[in-house]
């Protein structure tokens, strides 16, 4: 199943941009995994097992390193990833 996760990290710490591009930086090194980011979140695209298994293994060491941190969650069982939305003729805004 497609599934699309759009995620705002939000370490209670002094070097938190830090902490937020490794973080970024370690989900985009999952095989089958679309990241992008822009200034409000960060959104990945993938199958439904492999994006769950990339957070729950990344959140985990974000939170051992850091554990004060507030997360924001989306997700949507469906491709959502740019390609996808101009090949269906969707209009994005942003």
């Amino acid at each position: 199943m497609k599934f699309s996760a759009e995620i705002s990290l939000y370490p209670l710490a002094d070097e938190y941009r830090t902490v937020i591009q490794d973080f970024v930086d370690r989900l985009a090194t999952y095989e089958g995994l679309q990241v992008q980011t822009n200034t409000m979140s960060t959104q990945v695209f993938g199958a439904y097992r492999s994006v769950m298994e990339a957070l729950t293994i990344e959140l985990e060491r974000v939170y051992q390193q850091v554990p004060p941190q507030v997360l924001v969650c989306k997700f949507i069982n469906r491709d959502l990833t740019p390609e996808d939305l101009r090949a269906k003729g969707v209009e994005q805004h942003g």
